[in-house]
């Protein structure tokens, strides 16, 4: 979802005509079929979920039947508060309630690069970290209409904000898909950190978002998933050569989560490593897993271990590069995580054999249970072969979400056709909303408190879009 990113996605259209995967297709836990294939019955827009999508005569967003969108803001034209426009890149996002409306803290993947990028999140006296960073957070006020009455920086002076998590005392933690430091592209400071943006108002945000949470690491960071039971915090790592891990933060004895904890606790003494970072390691009947990608057959089971991270600031080199093979179990392009079901499901977008992998995919959706310390492949999508047309094939799965009406939303950051694809409880999957506009990739979906609203961005050209319907359980 960087220009790192955007770069492994122009990679991808070379595997695509070579890969010896192309006709797998998509599989499921807890399905009928075990191999869904593309382009067969079983597969087809509309055959589940909510229905067939309706072509947009507006030329935007195609949706089932009785459902419609709102547009909140566009990247460039809208304005802030401030009277700057509304900043470029829109990514991922956290909904808060707000009386019968809601808060929607949107992240900006916005880096060094204006011509790509040209509408910076504007520098804000006491929110902004790095004078030289153009990216952060904007937060939109929603009416219980759902219109929008606002907008405003909560967060400036970070680096490609991509994706994050909400917090279950409710608050944003934004993360920076980079690992820049102090002197690359004019930045003061060393960058690749997670912060914690509150949903209130701006003021909330003065001198607290600025504040990076050192002891989560420094890496490419790109999504997070909180356990409300013990305030573990879960990360993905979305890099290569090597690929990124799956990290746990485990908090220090006595250490309770709640509003501003972690930022009191970052700026405390030793706050800079407070608590233990650890990389996931696997094992299959106790044989080693060196990357996820193994995983061919959706329901199979991994033990897991936790490695402590020797350097979590990457002072001399990045955390992957600080294991060696058969220390941790790596994987290409882990995106998205969301708590949920008792556990942290998290996203690997695709694997290659160029890229390292041992096997190829076009996603898979993994579930880590604390309770019995398992990961388990829920969804698997197989090299979708042709992703420019639209025939009930999915490739790229980013960023995800629990949907309160049963099953899973991911957002679609593949080649060719982009769609928000729903998974039924049972693990069916179908299309829910499909870009009409272009190419661009869908970012973030989440729900309103009370399950009425889908909220959800388009990255290019910016805009953030709400979401309304019939909503119930999916059908299928």
């Amino acid at each position: 979802m960087s220009s790192a990113a955007n770069s492994s996605a122009l990679n991808r259209r070379g595997f695509l005509g070579r890969t010896a995967l192309a006709g797998v297709g998509i599989a499921f836990a807890g399905s009928l079929d075990a191999l869904v294939r593309p382009g067969t019955a079983a597969a087809a827009p509309g055959a589940i979920g909510y229905g067939p999508l309706v072509p947009d005569p507006h030329g935007l967003l195609a949706l089932p039947i009785g459902f419609s969108y709102t547009v909140l803001a566009k990247s460039g034209e809208t304005l802030l508060d401030d009277g700057n426009p509304v900043p470029s890149s829109p990514d991922a996002l956290g909904v808060f309630a707000r009386g019968n409306g809601a808060t929607v803290v949107s992240n900006h993947e916005v880096g060094d690069d204006a011509s790509d990028e040209p509408f910076a999140v504007p520098a804000v006296d006491g929110v902004t970290y790095d004078p030289g960073a153009r990216g952060g957070t904007t937060t939109i006020l929603v009416s219980p209409n759902g219109q929008r009455e606002g907008q405003y920086v909560s967060l400036a002076g970070t680096v490609d904000n991509c994706a994050g998590g909400i917090t279950p005392w409710g608050t944003w933690l934004t993360c920076e898909e980079t690992d820049d430091r102090a002197g690359d592209n004019g930045l003061t400071f060393d960058h690749g950190y997670v912060f914690e943006v509150d949903p209130a108002s701006q003021e909330a945000n003065v001198g607290t978002s600025p504040v990076p949470l050192k002891f989560l690491g420094r890496f490419e960071h790109e999504a997070v998933a909180v356990d409300p039971g013990t305030s573990a915090i879960y990360l993905t790592e979305d890099a290569d050569e090597p690929n990124g891990l799956f990290f746990r933060w485990v908090p220090p004895q006595g250490f309770v989560g709640r509003h501003g904890a972690l930022r009191e606790l970052a700026q405390s003494d030793g706050g800079d490593t407070a608590g233990g970072l650890q990389a996931m390691r696997c094992f299959q009947d106790g044989a080693f897993v060196a990357d996820l990608s193994q995983a061919t057959e959706p329901g199979t089971r991994y033990a897991v271990q936790w490695v402590a991270v020797p350097d979590r600031n990457a002072n001399d080199e990045p955390i992957r590069e600080q294991f060696g093979n058969g220390e941790v179990t790596r994987s290409r392009k882990l995106e998205g995580a969301w708590w949920g079901d008792g556990g942290a499901y998290f996203v690997a977008s695709y694997a290659r054999f160029d890229d390292g992998s041992v096997a190829e995919h076009d996603g898979q959706v993994w579930f880590y249970d604390p309770a019995s310390e398992t990961a388990e492949l829920k969804v698997l999508f197989g090299v979708n072969p042709d992703p420019s047309v639209d025939t009930g094939n999915y490739d790229g799965p980013d960023n995800i979400t629990v949907s309160p009406h049963g099953g899973l939303v991911l957002a679609e950051d593949g080649d060719g056709v982009s769609h928000l694809i729903g998974v039924t409880p049972s693990g069916a999957p179908f299309s829910l909303a499909r870009n009409e506009l272009n190419d661009s990739e869908f970012c973030g979906p989440a729900f309103s408190a009370d399950g009425r609203t889908l909220f959800v961005n388009i990255q290019t050209p910016g805009m953030t879009l709400a979401i309304t319907g019939p909503w119930i359980r999916p059908i299928g």
